[in-house]
């Protein structure tokens, strides 16, 4: 597997040409336990430089990943909503904190999930709420806000700053899985079209350039592909003008 670069390297040499600086970050979703595959995350994120948000899921998560955590400086805890569970009708997109659920409840909740992996991570935890599927009502973010929360990271570029006061959207742009009918890496050429159609809006004005540009990945699905797609996405990006972000550095 080798896309064409060639399109991502020549709109970096523009950047260069520009004096632009791309902030760049990356999340992964779905953190619970120990596997092979978070090794695999983890010896990736450590070879190419980059931290990784992990998004863990807090009711299930266990003790044995929050003291690989603990002891994996690259490795930076996020709250992935409270137990990953669809509370929608079958017929509607899933939500984990959707208003057809009492506020009482989905607030609740929200702490928890920030209390739950500050009992097991202490100040490591990053106050970064990741909700389930990148869905959550806007009505609910200045409840994000209140209990906690600093950050919201949902997918595509942002719309504003904040989602509430008090409470920065930080969102993730690049998905290199097609999800449907399987969970299998993308057409290579057509992530890389994205990237840089995303990066010249950005080079142009017509989009946020201080949104920090994020890969979104889930090491529990990955195939080879997958991670051979993410070694050279890194590699490649890298090369440009970029800085990196971390959500635990104020």
């Amino acid at each position: 597997m080798q896309p064409d670069w060639a399109p991502l390297r020549a709109e970096l040499k523009k950047w260069h040409r520009k004096d632009l600086v791309l902030p760049v970050w990356w999340r992964d979703d779905d953190a619970i336990d120990l596997s092979e595959n978070l090794d695999r995350l983890i010896a990736l994120s450590d070879s190419v430089g980059v931290p990784v948000h992990l998004a863990v899921i807090p009711r299930n998560a266990t003790q044995a990943l929050a003291d690989c955590i603990q002891e994996t400086p690259y490795l930076i805890p996020v709250v992935h909503g409270w137990a990953h569970r669809n509370h929608q009708p079958a017929e509607d997109t899933k939500c984990e904190f959707g208003e057809n659920r009492p506020i009482g409840d989905r607030r609740e909740e929200a702490a928890e999930g920030l209390r739950r992996l500050e009992r097991l991570l202490g100040d490591r935890v990053a106050p970064m709420f990741v909700p389930p599927w990148n869905r959550v009502p806007k009505a609910f973010h200045p409840v994000l806000a209140e209990i906690g929360y600093r950050a919201l990271s949902t997918c595509f570029p942002r719309d504003q700053v904040e989602a509430a006061p008090g409470l920065t959207q930080i969102n993730t742009h690049i998905d290199p899985l097609y999800w449907r009918p399987a969970r299998l890496l993308s057409d290579p050429d057509l992530i890389v079209d994205r990237i840089v159609d995303l990066l010249k809006r950005r080079r142009q004005g017509k989009a946020d350039n201080a949104e920090p540009f994020g890969l979104l990945t889930h090491h529990l699905v990955h195939d080879d592909r997958v991670w051979e797609f993410c070694r050279q996405y890194w590699r490649e990006l890298l090369e440009g003008p970029v800085s990196l972000y971390r959500a635990d550095v104020p």
